[in-house]
């Protein structure tokens, strides 16, 4: 008779299971290793990692096995051995215990004696089962192999002779980043994990390496020698670098921010952090930090007290009678911008805007959460992606668009530039800007005609366009998928014809039952949309203030790279009679133009709420020490709203300001009928993609020495179609003069023809014309 016993009272899809002598049910399928966390029964592991896949390669995990009375032969890893029903599993047994032991003998042979120096120490999951499983004593007395650093960039250092081949590295280049840039050569002894042909890792996730490495083979490079963990105190805060608002921990030592490193959340960034949100904080600490109020004084900014910073500042923003014109970061916290919001009303202005970027206002857009839950993204069955980079503005974004990718789901790309998927892509169309509308168009009326009407007058426009019949499966597919997505991006919100782009996609998820998502332009875009950051009534536009060249500007937190026009903000700025700059920087501009600077904390230093773009107001407490005299961005404003005598300024405490955050339920302005504004076209000339560079997308970004130093901040150049460098007999290297702008050539067939990519957020290409614009290139010989 088999001693196997019978399985009663399991759930459905479960199994009975017994471990260290205690019953429990477990789903089918599962892996020793995750029953045994379910129940809380610690078994040491290197390789297994709940997100990667099972590699089995380091063999810490092995447990005794029994199945039907019987014992298996050997020990078995219980990363890699499924449950069955009425096994036990023996996980301190001496069989179990051996195995550990000699496993952990074999990984210290050739582990160095680095603890004292390495930068794992402290927090080294081969140190902390060392000392539970290892032996006291070393029984190898050959020489240790040594291993050859690679130069894997300026985010991650290298020390491979620690490395025990746990390959969770590997794997998380190739399952997350999805970028397959790291492997393992040789076998045995030899194996030795690097890049093949010495290269820096170019993904934009690539820190996860750090995060995963049980040992010290892969550090953090910036925090490299600066502090042991015991000395850091952790602080939760969130990302603000793009509108997912990732989940972190800022580790600090006395208020200053030494790394970051991801905080565990399932609905946002699981446990992963992109690398900007990762290595941003060095910007915190750039040499042009704004410490102490500033004021003119006979043509020159000199520093002063806060009492009297706010004096002046409120003796000419009472002259301002309404004529104000105020642009404000789109990361700003919803707190300063419901204050800062208030004061401007408060002062008789409408004129107010975080829409920097946008160029197009005519259908009066509002950042508004996704329709789809960022989470269920990877359960799509097709996606439809307009001018849209996953891998650039949301990083994570791509990661779960990849996991889509490998559950079947249908990707179709419509972009200016080939967006290097990490994934294969069912359909791509890469066309300059207007060509890009004019196919989003033709997507639309292949909808239309299959029976979805559009609006009549969006109608009017699709009878004019062609459609490629070429995309009819497109729409086809979308509509058969059961649940499937467009996704608009940062090149279709930044079009000079973006609310067109809008009706279009809008038509295209009505009539293929698909969520419509627009990934909102900065951090807090949608918290600062609630919070009345918009123009109502008669108030101006972003691009209509700059037109108009106020007589009175406040810029918060806003800086000439954060516009849409550079120049027209550069412009508005110098011929403003008074110009106040609230923000974390004095850079050389504000310098330059600003008659006042009030010095104010960043995400990092101070309270805040922000909300992503699931529509989730995410609130954190300061983690860091503000710099100098700086305050937080709600404190100065109350004050200056107090000395103003304004209304509703007599906040103590941040809890009583969100207690009364309800913004005014004023008119927006109205829309206005949409008309084609077909971009200039001149001889000799090619469209602008003014796509925002990955690391030059805000204030702080902008600072942050290790990612400038990184391969992706390609730096100020002018990037073109190899058939486009051809026909201006241009070769890559060379210097050619793009209207204003003197630039480096890059070629790279990634860029549609008939267009140049001429990234933002330098200041050498703030002269030139926004997204669509007609350059005129020319060689310098240079």
């Amino acid at each position: 008779m088999s001693a196997q016993p019978v399985n009663t009272g399991a759930p459905p899809d479960h199994v009975s299971i017994e471990i260290d002598g205690r019953q429990t049910f477990v789903p089918k399928g599962s892996m020793i290793i995750q029953a045994a966390d379910r129940m809380g029964v610690a078994i040491p592991r290197f390789c297994y990692h709940e997100k990667l896949p099972i590699a089995a390669n380091c063999r810490m995990c092995m447990v005794e096995v029994e199945m039907g009375g019987r014992p298996m032969p050997k020990p078995q890893p219980a990363c890699a051995t499924p449950v069955a029903d009425g096994m036990k599993i023996f996980t301190q047994s001496q069989r179990a215990l051996s195995a550990q032991r000699n496993v952990m003998e074999f990984l210290l042979i050739n582990h160095p004696l680095d603890c004292p120096i390495c930068d794992q120490g402290g927090e080294c999951e081969l140190q902390d089962l060392s000392m539970g499983y290892g032996r006291s004593v070393s029984r190898f007395v050959e020489r240790k192999r040594t291993i050859p650093d690679e130069d894997l960039g300026p985010l991650v250092a290298t020390e491979m002779t620690r490395c025990i081949q746990c390959t969770r590295c590997i794997r998380v280049m190739s399952e997350v980043a999805g970028t397959y840039e790291l492997g393992g050569m040789e076998r045995g002894e030899r194996l030795q994990i690097g890049t093949y042909v010495g290269k820096p890792l170019m993904s934009e996730l690539s820190g996860n390496v750090i995060d995963v490495c049980p040992v010290g083979a892969l550090t953090n490079k910036p925090f490299r020698f600066k502090a042991r963990a015991w000395e850091l105190i952790a602080r939760e805060s969130i990302g603000y670098h793009d509108a997912l608002g990732s989940n972190l921990w800022l580790h600090t030592r006395r208020g200053e921010v030494l790394r970051t490193v991801p905080r565990d959340n399932e609905a946002v960034n699981e446990c992963w952090l992109s690398d900007r949100d990762r290595y941003s904080h060095e910007g915190l600490y750039a040499d042009d930090r704004a410490k102490l109020p500033m004021v003119r004084k006979n043509g020159k900014l000199v520093e002063t007290s806060w009492t009297e910073a706010l004096a002046f500042v409120a003796e000419n923003l009472r002259k301002a009678s309404g004529e104000l014109a105020t642009l404000v970061a789109p990361m700003t916290s919803s707190e300063e911008g419901f204050l800062l919001a208030r004061l401007v009303r408060g002062l008789g202005s409408d004129s107010i805007d975080h829409r920097l970027r946008v160029q197009d206002f005519s259908d009066a857009p509002r950042a508004g959460a996704f329709e789809t839950r960022f989470a269920d993204i990877e359960k799509s069955g097709a996606v439809l992606l307009i001018g849209c980079n996953p891998r650039h503005e949301i990083p994570l974004l791509n990661h779960r668009l990849a996991k889509a990718a490998k559950g079947g789901a249908q990707v179709f790309s419509i972009n200016p530039v080939d967006i290097d998927a990490t994934y294969r892509l069912a359909g791509q169309r890469v066309l300059a800007p207007s060509a890009m509308l004019d196919a989003v168009l033709g997507l639309a009326r292949i909808a239309a005609d299959s029976g979805n009407a559009a609006s009549p007058q969006l109608a009017g426009e699709l009878g004019k366009v062609d459609a490629d019949a070429s995309l009819r499966d497109w729409i086809s597919k979308l509509a058969a998928a059961g649940k499937s997505v467009v996704i608009l991006g940062e090149s279709a919100v930044q079009h000079a014809e973006a609310a067109w782009l809008r009706a279009a996609a809008r038509h295209i998820a009505r009539a293929t039952d698909s969520d419509y998502n627009e990934i909102p332009v900065g951090a807090n875009a949608i918290g600062l949309s609630a919070a009345g950051v918009l123009p109502q009534g008669e108030g101006l536009d972003a691009a209509a203030m700059l037109a108009r060249m106020p007589r009175n500007l406040i810029s918060y937190q806003a800086e000439a790279e954060d516009f849409a026009s550079p120049s027209a903000f550069k412009h508005a700025c110098s011929s403003a009679q008074f110009h106040l700059h609230i923000g974390a920087y004095a850079s050389a501009g504000v310098r330059g133009t600003a008659h006042a600077v009030l010095p104010i904390g960043l995400l990092p230093e101070i309270d805040a709420s922000l909300t992503n773009l699931d529509g989730t107001v995410q609130t954190v407490a300061a983690g860091a020490k503000l710099p100098g005299e700086a305050r937080p961005g709600w404190k100065v404003l109350r004050a200056l709203g107090s000395a103003l005598a304004l209304e509703g300024f007599g906040f103590n405490e941040i809890a009583e300001l969100r207690a009364h955050m309800v913004a005014p339920a004023a008119a927006a302005p109205a829309a206005h009928a949409l008309v084609r504004r077909r971009p200039e076209s001149r001889a000799g000339t090619l469209q602008r993609i003014a796509r925002t560079g990955i690391y030059r997308a805000d204030a702080v970004l902008r600072r942050a020495p290790a990612l400038n130093a990184h391969p992706l901040n390609r730096g100020p150049c002018v990037i073109l179609n190899p058939d486009d460098a051809k026909r201006f007999g241009i070769a890559a290297g060379e210097h050619v003069r793009v209207e204003q702008s003197n630039l480096v050539v890059h070629i790279d067939p990634a860029v549609a023809a008939g267009a140049a990519l001429v990234e933002s957020g330098y200041s050498e290409t703030a002269a030139l014309p926004a997204m669509g614009a007609a350059l005129g290139i020319a060689r310098t010989g240079a």
